[in-house]
């Protein structure tokens, strides 16, 4: 029988955009200016709702904490984003992915957790405003808020040791700007099945049903509003809700689309596209 010699993978190369390197410098600049305004604009959310004594209610609170997960993933992705344009590709080391991929992982499960969470409490301001004082107290926000940390940070390592424990063998090359899951998979050379049943098993359990939380919560939401005589009332309660609808929806549109709908023929531009939109527009 004859032996296979494999070289064992210590690093990985990113490519990144390589059919625009012809506009790197533009590119570069639009992403850049982004990432400073996504960094300026979230550390001021963070700072107002700390030191304001007039936005110390529960959304606001909850923004916060959006923000605060907005950024975290802002710094994770985007420098190496930016490294990648710039160079045309870059190289890090596989331990620096896996470091990179449980970031990014927890950061999305913890926006997964804070979009419902933040849903839950407009459910419970517009279908249940005489209580809702009392059912959204301080004590209330701050064991939601500890609670979606704890689990985004305690789940992703799961996904992330199913990804960690293949063998990464010859190939090193991700068609990627940064260490996603399932281009990393691609590059193992053992048997990915059993990885990819349990990552996507964890995948339904941390998007879809938040999701479907938060599709069901409008759903009361709409048809309480729909009960309001006045115009101004309706739509003083369409204000409330329109922000964080717009950002669920491309939010949780580009996770189901890349990572719940199989992207075997679907090309990697748009995939990359995608991942572009919800890891540096959309924060």
């Amino acid at each position: 029988m004859r032996m296979q010699n494999h070289s064992i993978v210590s690093e990985i190369f990113l490519l990144g955009f390589q059919h625009l390197n012809n506009f790197k410098i533009l590119i570069f600049s639009l992403i850049l200016l982004i990432h400073i305004l996504t960094v300026y604009e979230n550390a001021l959310v963070i700072a107002l709702v700390t030191v304001s004594r007039g936005l110390q209610s529960p959304m606001f609170f909850f923004l916060q904490q959006l923000s605060l997960s907005d950024l975290l993933e802002s710094v994770v992705i985007v420098p190496t984003l930016l490294r990648t344009v710039m160079n045309e590709g870059a190289k890090i080391p596989l331990i620096g992915c896996i470091v990179q991929l449980y970031l990014f992982g927890a950061t999305e499960a913890l926006q997964c957790l804070l979009l419902t969470v933040m849903s839950y409490d407009r459910y419970l301001a517009i279908c249940n405003p005489l209580r809702y004082s009392s059912l959204m107290n301080h004590r209330v926000c701050v064991k939601l808020i500890a609670m979606s940390w704890l689990l985004a940070f305690s789940v992703t390592p799961v996904v992330v040791i199913a990804a960690a424990t293949q063998e990464f063998c010859n190939q090193n090359t991700i068609n990627h700007f940064f260490c996603d899951l399932f281009p990393l998979l691609e590059l193992s050379c053992s048997d990915t099945s059993l990885a990819q049943i349990l990552i996507m098993t964890i995948t339904v359990l941390a998007v879809l049903f938040p999701f479907m939380f938060i599709i069901g919560s409008y759903i009361c939401i709409a048809h309480e509003i729909l009960k309001i005589v006045s115009s101004i009332g309706r739509q003083k309660a369409f204000s409330t809700c329109s922000s964080h609808l717009a950002v669920v929806s491309i939010f949780y549109g580009t996770l189901i689309g890349i990572y719940m709908v199989p992207t075997r023929n679907q090309s990697q531009t748009i995939n990359k596209l995608l991942s572009l939109l919800y890891t540096v527009v959309t924060p």
